[in-house]
Protein backbone atom coordinates (compact mmCIF):
# COMPACT_ATOMS: atom_id res chain seq x y z
CA UNK A 1 0.00 0.00 0.00
CA UNK A 2 1.36 3.19 -0.97
CA UNK A 3 0.35 5.87 1.29
CA UNK A 4 0.92 9.93 1.21
CA UNK A 5 1.17 11.62 4.74
CA UNK A 6 0.76 15.52 5.15
CA UNK A 7 1.29 17.31 8.51
CA UNK A 8 1.19 21.17 8.72
CA UNK A 9 1.87 22.45 12.06
CA UNK A 10 1.63 26.33 13.29
CA UNK A 11 3.32 27.67 15.68
CA UNK A 12 3.59 31.23 17.74
CA UNK A 13 6.80 32.22 20.12
CA UNK A 14 6.90 35.44 21.67
CA UNK A 15 10.62 35.01 22.58
CA UNK A 16 12.91 32.51 20.45
CA UNK A 17 12.51 29.13 21.49
CA UNK A 18 15.21 25.99 20.84
CA UNK A 19 13.21 22.84 19.90
CA UNK A 20 13.31 19.44 18.71
CA UNK A 21 11.18 18.17 16.58
CA UNK A 22 10.62 14.27 15.05
CA UNK A 23 8.39 14.25 12.17
CA UNK A 24 10.41 12.64 9.81
CA UNK A 25 9.49 8.33 9.00
CA UNK A 26 12.77 6.66 8.49
CA UNK A 27 12.76 3.85 6.11
CA UNK A 28 12.82 0.40 7.91
CA UNK A 29 10.98 -3.19 9.08
CA UNK A 30 7.47 -2.64 7.17
CA UNK A 31 7.93 0.72 5.22
CA UNK A 32 9.91 2.44 2.51
CA UNK A 33 10.18 6.31 2.64
CA UNK A 34 9.45 7.14 -1.34
CA UNK A 35 9.33 10.60 -1.08
CA UNK A 36 9.46 13.50 1.66
CA UNK A 37 9.06 17.34 1.74
CA UNK A 38 10.10 18.85 4.80
CA UNK A 39 9.34 23.03 4.88
CA UNK A 40 9.93 25.87 7.36
CA UNK A 41 8.31 28.88 7.09
CA UNK A 42 9.83 31.08 7.44
CA UNK A 43 13.35 29.36 6.78
CA UNK A 44 14.83 28.41 9.95
CA UNK A 45 18.53 26.66 9.77
CA UNK A 46 17.82 23.55 12.04
CA UNK A 47 20.62 20.18 11.94
CA UNK A 48 19.44 16.50 12.34
CA UNK A 49 20.78 13.64 14.07
CA UNK A 50 19.66 10.30 15.79
CA UNK A 51 18.48 9.68 18.88
CA UNK A 52 18.95 6.20 20.86
CA UNK A 53 15.65 4.80 19.89
CA UNK A 54 16.79 5.44 16.43
CA UNK A 55 14.28 8.59 15.35
CA UNK A 56 15.16 11.09 13.61
CA UNK A 57 15.03 14.81 15.79
CA UNK A 58 15.62 18.09 13.91
CA UNK A 59 16.54 20.50 16.39
CA UNK A 60 16.08 24.14 15.91
CA UNK A 61 15.45 27.27 17.50
CA UNK A 62 11.54 28.67 16.81
CA UNK A 63 11.80 32.51 15.70
CA UNK A 64 10.03 34.64 17.87
CA UNK A 65 6.09 35.39 16.15
CA UNK A 66 4.49 32.97 13.93
CA UNK A 67 6.33 29.67 12.39
CA UNK A 68 4.67 27.00 10.35
CA UNK A 69 6.11 23.00 9.39
CA UNK A 70 4.42 21.31 6.50
CA UNK A 71 5.90 17.89 5.90
CA UNK A 72 4.76 15.88 2.89
CA UNK A 73 6.15 11.87 2.96
CA UNK A 74 4.80 9.15 0.56
CA UNK A 75 5.63 6.09 2.05
CA UNK A 76 5.51 1.86 0.78
CA UNK A 77 3.93 0.27 4.19
CA UNK A 78 1.90 -2.94 4.26
CA UNK A 79 -1.59 -3.16 3.98
CA UNK A 80 -2.25 -6.08 6.58
CA UNK A 81 -0.68 -6.10 10.03
CA UNK A 82 0.94 -9.05 11.17
CA UNK A 83 -0.17 -11.53 13.87
CA UNK A 84 1.33 -14.81 15.48
CA UNK A 85 -1.11 -16.20 17.91
CA UNK A 86 0.81 -18.88 20.10
CA UNK A 87 4.30 -17.22 19.48
CA UNK A 88 6.21 -17.84 22.75
CA UNK A 89 8.12 -15.36 24.90
CA UNK A 90 11.84 -14.31 23.94
CA UNK A 91 13.65 -15.67 26.71
CA UNK A 92 15.30 -12.72 28.44
CA UNK A 93 18.56 -13.94 28.23
CA UNK A 94 17.99 -13.92 24.51
CA UNK A 95 16.72 -10.64 24.29
CA UNK A 96 19.12 -7.98 21.85
CA UNK A 97 20.67 -5.78 24.10
CA UNK A 98 18.81 -2.28 22.96
CA UNK A 99 15.74 -4.13 23.78
CA UNK A 100 16.27 -4.52 27.46
CA UNK A 101 15.68 -1.22 28.33
CA UNK A 102 12.00 -1.88 27.46
CA UNK A 103 11.31 -4.26 29.94
CA UNK A 104 11.88 -1.55 32.94
CA UNK A 105 9.52 0.88 34.35
CA UNK A 106 9.60 4.17 32.92
CA UNK A 107 8.43 7.99 33.53
CA UNK A 108 4.48 6.83 32.19
CA UNK A 109 4.65 2.81 32.54
CA UNK A 110 4.62 1.62 35.89
CA UNK A 111 4.64 -1.80 35.51
CA UNK A 112 6.65 -2.36 38.40
CA UNK A 113 3.01 -1.96 40.15
CA UNK A 114 0.90 -3.59 38.16
CA UNK A 115 1.59 -7.44 38.06
CA UNK A 116 -0.96 -8.07 39.65
CA UNK A 117 -3.44 -6.84 37.13
CA UNK A 118 -1.21 -8.41 34.58
CA UNK A 119 -1.54 -11.68 36.09
CA UNK A 120 -5.68 -11.44 36.06
CA UNK A 121 -5.92 -9.73 32.49
CA UNK A 122 -3.63 -12.63 31.12
CA UNK A 123 -4.93 -15.60 33.23
CA UNK A 124 -5.82 -18.47 31.04
CA UNK A 125 -3.46 -17.27 27.93
CA UNK A 126 -0.43 -19.25 26.84
CA UNK A 127 2.64 -16.87 27.57
CA UNK A 128 3.90 -14.49 24.65
CA UNK A 129 1.98 -13.11 21.79
CA UNK A 130 -1.27 -14.49 23.65
CA UNK A 131 -0.61 -12.39 26.89
CA UNK A 132 -0.11 -9.02 24.79
CA UNK A 133 -2.79 -9.72 22.74
CA UNK A 134 -5.35 -10.43 26.24
CA UNK A 135 -4.15 -6.92 27.52
CA UNK A 136 -4.86 -5.15 24.40
CA UNK A 137 -8.36 -7.22 24.06
CA UNK A 138 -8.76 -5.79 27.68
CA UNK A 139 -8.03 -2.43 27.18
CA UNK A 140 -10.23 -2.11 23.99
CA UNK A 141 -13.01 -3.37 25.67
CA UNK A 142 -12.71 -2.07 29.55
CA UNK A 143 -11.43 1.67 28.45
CA UNK A 144 -13.06 4.67 26.93
CA UNK A 145 -11.67 6.61 24.16
CA UNK A 146 -12.47 10.45 24.61
CA UNK A 147 -10.19 13.37 23.81
CA UNK A 148 -9.38 16.44 26.82
CA UNK A 149 -10.05 13.61 29.67
CA UNK A 150 -6.31 13.40 29.98
CA UNK A 151 -3.16 15.27 29.76
CA UNK A 152 0.46 15.18 29.63
CA UNK A 153 1.14 13.77 33.08
CA UNK A 154 -1.21 11.05 33.35
CA UNK A 155 0.47 7.31 33.78
CA UNK A 156 -0.48 4.24 33.29
CA UNK A 157 -1.40 3.85 36.59
CA UNK A 158 -3.98 6.47 37.01
CA UNK A 159 -5.41 5.64 33.40
CA UNK A 160 -5.93 1.45 35.38
CA UNK A 161 -7.97 3.84 37.61
CA UNK A 162 -9.73 6.08 35.13
CA UNK A 163 -10.47 3.80 32.48
CA UNK A 164 -10.59 7.04 29.97
CA UNK A 165 -8.36 8.69 27.40
CA UNK A 166 -6.56 9.01 24.36
CA UNK A 167 -4.38 6.53 22.20
CA UNK A 168 -1.41 7.41 23.98
CA UNK A 169 -2.79 6.38 27.78
CA UNK A 170 -4.36 2.89 26.19
CA UNK A 171 -0.71 2.59 24.09
CA UNK A 172 0.63 3.31 28.05
CA UNK A 173 -1.25 0.95 29.88
CA UNK A 174 -0.66 -2.18 27.21
CA UNK A 175 3.19 -1.62 27.40
CA UNK A 176 2.68 -1.32 31.31
CA UNK A 177 1.08 -4.50 31.63
CA UNK A 178 3.69 -6.31 29.18
CA UNK A 179 6.38 -5.33 30.88
CA UNK A 180 5.22 -6.50 34.36
CA UNK A 181 5.20 -9.98 32.63
CA UNK A 182 8.72 -9.50 31.27
CA UNK A 183 7.57 -8.80 27.42
CA UNK A 184 9.49 -5.64 26.13
CA UNK A 185 7.51 -3.19 24.73
CA UNK A 186 7.79 0.11 23.26
CA UNK A 187 5.40 2.90 22.55
CA UNK A 188 5.58 4.32 18.67
CA UNK A 189 3.85 6.85 17.39
CA UNK A 190 3.16 8.15 13.61
CA UNK A 191 -0.06 7.51 11.07
CA UNK A 192 -2.95 5.48 10.41
CA UNK A 193 -4.55 4.78 7.24
CA UNK A 194 -8.56 5.94 7.94
CA UNK A 195 -8.16 6.63 11.44
CA UNK A 196 -11.68 8.32 12.53
CA UNK A 197 -11.20 11.01 13.52
CA UNK A 198 -7.58 11.18 11.50
CA UNK A 199 -4.78 12.86 13.61
CA UNK A 200 -1.45 11.69 14.64
CA UNK A 201 -1.73 8.33 16.58
CA UNK A 202 -0.18 6.15 19.03
CA UNK A 203 0.04 2.49 19.55
CA UNK A 204 2.43 -0.01 21.40
CA UNK A 205 5.03 -3.29 20.34
CA UNK A 206 5.36 -6.10 22.00
CA UNK A 207 8.84 -7.80 21.21
CA UNK A 208 7.72 -12.01 21.28
CA UNK A 209 9.46 -14.73 19.05
CA UNK A 210 12.42 -12.68 18.32
CA UNK A 211 10.86 -9.33 16.66
CA UNK A 212 8.30 -6.52 17.68
CA UNK A 213 4.61 -6.86 16.61
CA UNK A 214 2.40 -4.66 16.93
CA UNK A 215 -1.02 -3.98 19.21
CA UNK A 216 -3.58 -1.11 18.84
CA UNK A 217 -5.96 -0.88 21.47
CA UNK A 218 -8.11 1.71 20.12
CA UNK A 219 -9.15 -0.41 17.15
CA UNK A 220 -11.53 -3.61 17.06
CA UNK A 221 -8.86 -5.47 15.35
CA UNK A 222 -5.56 -5.97 13.51
CA UNK A 223 -4.95 -2.83 10.90
CA UNK A 224 -2.39 -2.32 8.51
CA UNK A 225 -2.08 0.91 6.86
CA UNK A 226 0.46 2.56 9.62
CA UNK A 227 3.51 4.90 9.27
CA UNK A 228 5.51 4.85 12.39
CA UNK A 229 7.61 8.13 12.93
CA UNK A 230 9.06 7.47 16.55
CA UNK A 231 9.60 4.49 19.13
CA UNK A 232 10.73 5.10 22.68
CA UNK A 233 9.83 3.76 26.21
CA UNK A 234 6.74 6.18 26.89
CA UNK A 235 5.37 9.56 25.37
CA UNK A 236 8.33 11.13 26.96
CA UNK A 237 10.21 10.08 24.70
CA UNK A 238 8.33 10.38 21.20
CA UNK A 239 7.27 13.91 21.96
CA UNK A 240 6.88 15.39 17.90
CA UNK A 241 7.84 18.53 19.29
CA UNK A 242 9.58 19.31 22.55
CA UNK A 243 9.83 23.05 23.45
CA UNK A 244 12.19 24.87 25.76
CA UNK A 245 10.86 28.00 24.97
CA UNK A 246 7.69 30.08 25.21
CA UNK A 247 6.33 28.18 21.96
CA UNK A 248 2.62 27.70 21.65
CA UNK A 249 1.15 25.11 19.26
CA UNK A 250 -1.73 27.02 17.32
CA UNK A 251 -3.09 24.34 15.22
CA UNK A 252 -1.67 21.00 13.72
CA UNK A 253 -3.66 19.09 10.70
CA UNK A 254 -3.12 15.91 9.47
CA UNK A 255 -4.34 13.85 6.15
CA UNK A 256 -3.37 10.45 5.30
CA UNK A 257 -4.76 9.19 1.58
CA UNK A 258 -3.69 6.15 -0.29
CA UNK A 259 -2.35 6.78 -3.88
Amino acid sequence: MKLKAMTTMEFSATAPAPSVVMLRPRSGAGQWIMEEKYELTPFTPATEYVDQFGNLCQRLTFPQGDFRISTTAVIETCDTMDIAPGLPPTPIENLPDDVLQFLLPSRFVESDVLLDLANEVTAGQIPGYNQAEAIRHWIHTTFKYEYGTTDGTTSARQMVQQKIGVCKDFAHTGMALCRALRIPARQVVGYLYKLDPMDQHAWFEAYVGGRWYTFDATQQGPRGGRIAIAYGRDAADVALVSEFGPLETKSIHVSVEQV
